[in-house]
């Protein structure tokens, strides 16, 4: 059955991005400007799309790119450190995607006083340095999630939320987006919160002592990639599908084939691609000297089997941009 999702996964994606067609506008430039890329990683999903958009605007824009980002996005100094090393190397700009709201600004305020312009994709900075932002509201996210998982168990129950490593400003917003939307349900019961899963096997283990403390569990949000994958595995194991809802963030085939499986019963998903296109066109227009608008926000939406499929959001499903 999952083989058989993913075939199905795989196929419409070539028939939609070998019907997609665009029209390219090139910037103006003189000679080719660079531009460094810090992410929080790239050992995910979620970061190898949004290297994929960057790397397509590089192309269409006439700059180079240099990626770097740590191996675990709990590493916050390794990312600052490797953020020094790009402001060093003096580029065109700088596209960060930080791992800490507070620990990357005095790396930003150099990139700053060298006049070297900073987008920040994903997640926000603590500086008014930074150029430009390109993400989703978090907090909108979570609430979002919290209008599926009432969907899934009803105004009663029980439930968890796994999460990312305290202190992570993205996942922050999405738990206190998600627990003031539950706020108005007095029979939603948060039975536990587990913090530190940013690798899928620790949110295996996490999400197994839940559901072993806590067997009356009727449902869980799990806010990142990881955590996602993690807690459905581990409800899987125990062959829960059918008592513990999930309602996962991202759309990596697997969570997608989980989907179809039963596993998971709705995503809330972003587009990455489009968050790493943009970050990189905006990049591009400030190394030239123009006018960053100061946010633009992209889009998330809640993804189920009844909408999986429609047209509107295979943009989001599958990593091409209109």
């Amino acid at each position: 059955m999952k083989m058989r999702s993913a075939l199905l996964l795989a196929l419409l994606f070539l028939v939609t991005v070998s019907s997609c067609t665009r029209q390219v506008e090139r910037l103006p430039t003189e000679h080719l400007k660079h531009v460094e890329v810090v992410l929080r990683t790239q050992e995910s999903e979620y970061w190898r799309t949004v290297k994929m958009g960057a790397e397509v605007a590089a192309k269409e824009f006439d700059v180079t790119l240099d990626f770097r980002a740590p191996a675990d996005e709990a590493d916050v100094k390794g990312q600052v450190a490797l953020l020094e090393q790009s402001v060093a190397s003096k580029p065109n700009a700088i596209l960060l995607a930080a791992n800490d709201y507070k620990a990357l600004s005095p790396a930003v305020e150099e990139a700053a006083k060298q006049h070297i312009p900073v987008v920040a994709i994903d997640s926000e900075v603590d500086t008014p340095q930074v150029r430009s932002f390109i993400g989703a509201d978090h907090y909108a996210a979570g609430q979002q999630a919290a209008a599926q998982l009432i969907k899934w168990i009803g105004t009663t129950g029980q439930i968890a939320i796994v999460s990312n490593r305290l202190g992570d400003r993205n996942t922050e917003l999405r738990e206190q987006g998600l627990l003031d939307e539950l706020a108005h349900y007095q029979g939603i019961q948060v039975l536990e919160k587990v913090y530190g899963s940013t690798n899928r096997e620790l949110a295996v283990q996490l999400t197994d002592e839940v559901l072993k403390n806590h067997p009356g569990l009727s449902g869980i949000v799990a806010l990142t990639e990881n955590a996602s994958l993690g807690a459905a595995s581990a409800i899987q194991s125990r062959n829960l599908q059918e008592k513990v809802k999930i309602i996962t963030f991202n759309s990596t085939p697997e969570e997608l084939a989980l989907m179809q499986e039963g596993v998971i019963q709705a995503a809330i998903v972003q587009n990455p691609f489009s968050i790493g296109y943009l970050g990189v066109k905006q990049a591009a227009e400030a190394a030239n000297g123009h006018k960053l608008p100061e946010r633009t926000k992209t889009e998330i939406k809640a993804i189920d089997l009844t909408n999986m499929f429609w047209s509107d959001n295979q943009k989001l499903l599958f990593p091409f941009i209109k």
